[in-house]
């Protein structure tokens, strides 16, 4: 047997559609403030799709800057996953879509669906192809047109969610290069009622009955949402660093999903990392879903804050419940 290569980003490539709902703009719809979203949330503004435009698309102007970035074209491509909760629809898969969109010839892919965990789910996905030997460039997406599947009239969910994606290219790390280390990842299905989509499925096709019952957007239970993603996200974390001898303080860049910011900040604390190796951005973005850790890498770099060599530790919680985390060193 072979020995295995570990994978390495070699490129990020991020793209957010340019209309904005910012908190005013949820004033007039819902009964709900500017102070509350921010205080609860840390949201301020997000960025929503026009109509006419799905998950593919924002997926292909992701991986178009991607390619940019790293100077390939579609056709250099072995494989993609496209990481969504929002496909465009149930078949074919939003991968197909983007491929064909990108023109890339004779690559081959499929979507992952792990809500806002999908991303570092498809990251190691992907990884494992480059560690077989069986790929050499696997382009990684995580999009989500979450205002698709979201009900303007419920200001528990409303407030929360935004359209984005980003894409990163993964390739065998150079010797001497650590790239991907390790990850953890698991599911909780016990807690697939506190957030879900129950209509539109094999249980509750599409009737007049389920569209009446509004069961075709986002329902939560923020409180059993909070309470285990802020529990979960530090199991792992602490579980990933002494699995590999590591503690808080070796971390330089600390990149979570961004789904509340109290979430971000308590676990953050509760690890004991330094506050300036947490990256956030739900102000501009919102929960992107898929797109969110992505989006992050992409703010950390143009901060200054991700530099080549940092050790990166990746963590997200999602619906299902999902639950991963990825350690890594930044390899550009």
């Amino acid at each position: 047997m072979s020995e295995l290569v570990r994978a390495k980003i070699s490129a990020l490539g991020t793209y957010v559609p340019p209309r904005l709902l910012t908190n005013a703009d949820l004033e007039k719809l819902v009964e709900t403030s500017n102070e509350w979203i921010v205080d609860r949330t840390g949201i301020r503004e997000r960025h929503m799709v026009e109509k006419g435009m799905a998950t593919s698309d924002l997926a292909a102007e992701a991986a178009k800057a991607a390619l940019t970035q790293r100077g390939l074209v579609p056709d250099d491509l072995d494989a993609l996953i496209v990481a969504t909760v929002t496909p465009d629809m149930l078949f074919p898969s939003t991968a197909c879509l983007v491929q064909h969109k990108l023109g890339a010839k004779g690559v081959w892919g499929f979507d992952l669906s792990a809500a806002c965990s999908a991303f570092v789910y498809a990251l190691q996905a992907g990884a494992q192809f480059i560690a077989t030997g069986a790929h050499k460039k696997v382009l990684v997406i995580g999009a989500d047109v979450m205002s698709s599947i979201i009900d303007y009239t419920d200001r528990a969910t409303c407030v929360i969610f935004g359209d984005g994606a980003g894409a990163v290219i993964l390739e065998p790390a150079d010797d001497g290069e650590l790239g991907i280390i390790d990850f953890i990842h698991e599911v909780d299905g016990s807690g697939g009622c506190s957030l879900y989509m129950p209509g539109g499925g094999s249980l509750h096709p599409s009737t007049h009955e389920t569209v009446d019952k509004k069961m075709h957007f986002v329902h939560q239970d923020g409180q059993a949402v909070f309470k285990f993603a802020i529990r979960k996200q530090m199991e792992l974390c602490e579980a990933i660093l002494e699995r590999n001898g590591l503690k808080a303080q070796d971390v330089d860049v600390f990149i979570p999903h961004q789904a509340n910011r109290r979430i971000i900040t308590a676990t953050a604390d509760r690890l004991g990392l330094r506050p300036e190796s947490v990256i956030v951005n739900i102000d501009r973005y919102g929960n992107t879903t898929a797109g969110t850790i992505p989006l992050a890498m992409g703010t950390a770099l143009d901060e200054g804050r991700l530099k080549k060599g940092d050790l990166v530790l990746l963590a997200s919680v999602g619906a299902g419940f999902t639950a991963g985390v990825t350690l890594l060193r930044w390899a550009y």
